[in-house]
């Protein structure tokens, strides 16, 4: 499959537009689900401490989206699924590839003592299905609208073209 530039980059905008709504929202489900796990701060406390994890981890999360946002835009049009899902189911299924992986994130993050415990956890398993729903719903509709079907039709100018539908002969002229 060939990978279109525009295609791509319009999905990344998209996957970064979803990655923004996921991190806003994030302190309501904290106090939904009871549980205060943040992905900003867990990513910008990877690489950094202090005042400056945030802004690095919110940099660093939106990159991320923009990254499966691209991938998403080339592959989601071959997926064997109705539209509207394609993008909450493609967000689910990435939770579920990598869930496992916080069962060592206590031993491998710098600050992993400092973190809530997320493995076995019930309500940060929970939290994260939310947030992956909502991102994969945000990017799955943005990228939709941005890159809109190879062959759907496209609105047509009404200058361009009259009732019976061969073309309105004051445009024709006009176009001298």
């Amino acid at each position: 499959m060939a990978v279109d530039r525009t295609r791509t980059l319009r999905g990344a905008l998209a996957g970064a537009a979803a990655a923004a709504v996921w991190a806003a929202q994030q302190p309501l489900d904290q106090r939904v689900f009871d549980c205060k796990y943040d992905d900003v701060e867990l990513l910008g406390r990877f690489v950094t401490s202090g005042r400056a994890a945030y802004p690095i981890g919110l940099a660093m999360h939106l990159a991320n989206g923009a990254l499966f946002g691209a991938a998403y835009a080339n592959a989601a049009r071959g997926l064997p699924v109705p539209g509207p899902l394609r993008g909450p189911l493609a967000g689910l299924a990435e939770h579920l590839a990598t869930w496992p992986g916080t069962a060592a994130l206590n031993r491998v993050h710098p600050a992993g003592e400092e973190f809530p415990q997320l493995w076995g956890s019930g309500r940060a398993f929970a939290q994260a299905t939310w947030r992956h729903l909502l991102f994969g719903a945000v990017l799955g509709e943005l990228e939709r609208r941005l890159n809109p079907p190879e062959g759907e039709p496209q609105p047509i100018d009404p200058a361009a073209a009259a009732s019976n539908g061969h073309g309105s002969a004051e445009y024709v002229v006009s176009l001298n």
